[in-house]
Parts: structure tokens; C-alpha cells; sequence
């Protein structure tokens, strides 16, 4: 099976299609959301998602040796954070039997 993308605006149009709002009322909720979740990981704070997963920033040592993978010279990274996803058990549970079905 052939990977595909979906992206935000297929997702909004798939919510018009559903629910029958418009397109430029859904997109406005979704950057909303979005920008909750950044401004909650911005504050350091867990996003619990139930029945999905939950984002969270992590603290990544930083480190004087690190190599730049496109030139190979060796650089310096500071400590930083990175997001994190970890799947709820729903989904974990979702996906785990999709393989199942090819």
C-alpha cells in the first residue's frame, strides 16, 4: 500500500464534508488548536489528549561533540527542548491492528 499525506487542509475539508461548516470557520478552530497546544508546550505544560495521546517538552542535553550529518564537521549543540508524542492506549491499540487486515 502506497503512503499518502494528509495534511491540514484535507482535514478541514474532510470535517466540511461531515459536518457541513464553513471551510473558513473549521480552519480558524484548527489553528486555534493549534496554537493552544503550542502555547501549552510553550508553558511547559502535559497536553493530555484522552483516547489519543499526550505531547509534552523534553530537556535535551546539549552536547560539544555532534556531527553535522550533511558536512561532517563537528559542531557544538546547546541543551534544548524537544516535543514529545506518546499514544494513548487507544490508539496504540488502533493502530496496532492495522496490520492485521493487509
Amino acid at each position: 500500500m502506497e503512503k499518502t499525506k494528509l495534511t491540514k487542509a484535507a482535514i478541514i475539508e474532510h470535517l466540511h464534508d461531515k459536518l457541513g461548516i464553513n471551510r473558513n470557520d473549521i480552519h480558524q478552530i484548527v489553528d486555534e488548536f493549534f496554537e493552544e497546544v503550542k502555547d501549552g508546550l510553550k508553558e511547559e505544560k502535559i497536553i493530555e489528549l484522552r483516547g489519543f495521546g499526550t505531547f509534552e517538552v523534553r530537556t535535551r542535553k546539549g552536547r560539544e561533540k555532534a556531527r553535522n550529518p550533511k558536512t561532517g564537521e563537528l559542531v557544538a549543540v546547546d541543551t534544548h527542548g524537544v516535543a514529545v508524542f506518546r499514544p494513548g492506549k487507544e490508539l496504540k491499540d488502533f493502530v496496532w491492528n492495522l496490520r492485521q487486515e493487509d
